[in-house]
């Protein structure tokens, strides 16, 4: 059974929050509502231009949004996007990093450029956000929170994954070791690791067996809603999560 989805409580009142990778209709536009919700205005980006701009009129309705589009993979981009947010809204509080690519390759047959793009998007931009963001943090005179989205693949093994899962599992190194550098500045950077996160873009490009064999190894017996994934991202951009970094949270009953 699927719980009720729940009203917004304020968590993030008055903070300027920017996620990226949020035009789709998966955890990054679900976050993005959460973040309206609980009383922050966001910034939403996403390379796609035109989904970009119908997500931010659909979200307008919740609270203050701006759109900037932006390519994780070009850091000229990344900056923009940064610097966009603090021209428009005057700061940046926190930085949601969703954007990531998955993919179904063996080894055996991948090649490099498969191999580089899923790394490229998924880490590298991870990274790319995050050092634009921690700098800009430290010139505001610190403070602050990234939330970045890992994955249980990052943990265990999935036949022709190796790319992604990769990537993930340096997303979770990354969250760990940045927190300790972000430290001194009072900025605390987490990660949330979710399994299966069900919306209709990855019922088109999973298998149904697949699916199923994902879904039996969770405890509910079921996929998880990407606005349940996206409540424990606002909990970690919030000041409840004050004494909490460098952890990666499983959104699942899948961990070490």
């Amino acid at each position: 059974m699927i719980p009720q989805y729940p009203p917004g409580h304020d968590l993030l009142q008055g903070k300027i929050v920017v996620v990226t990778a949020a035009a789709g209709t998966g955890i990054g536009s679900a976050v993005a509502r959460r973040c309206l919700e609980e009383g922050a205005s966001v910034v939403v980006s996403d390379w796609h231009e035109r989904r970009l701009a119908e997500k931010a009129a659909e979200l307008a309705e919740l609270g203050k949004v701006h759109a900037i589009p932006c390519d994780v993979t070009k850091e000229d981009q990344v900056q923009a996007l940064l610097d966009g947010t603090i021209e428009h809204f005057g700061r940046l509080d926190v930085l949601v990093n969703n954007a990531g690519l998955g993919g179904t390759k063996s080894v055996i047959d991948m090649t490099d450029e498969e191999w580089s793009r899923v790394l490229d998007i998924t880490l590298n931009g991870t990274f790319r956000c995050t050092r634009a963001a921690l700098r800009r943090f430290v010139a505001q005179g610190g403070g602050g929170a990234i939330v970045n989205n890992a994955s249980v693949i990052g943990w265990r093994a999935q036949a022709g994954q190796a790319h992604y899962a990769a990537a993930k599992a340096g997303v979770m190194a990354l969250t760990r070791c940045a927190a300790l550098d972000a430290a001194e500045h009072g900025v605390r950077i987490n990660a949330v690791a979710p399994s299966l996160a069900m919306h209709p873009f990855l019922a088109k490009v999973t298998s149904d067996e697949l699916l199923e064999d994902l879904t039996k190894r969770e405890a509910f017996g079921r996929a998880a809603e990407p606005w349940e994934v996206a409540n424990v991202m606002v909990f970690l951009a919030s000041d409840y999560a004050s004494y909490l970094t460098g952890e990666v949270v499983s959104v699942s009953s899948q961990h070490p």
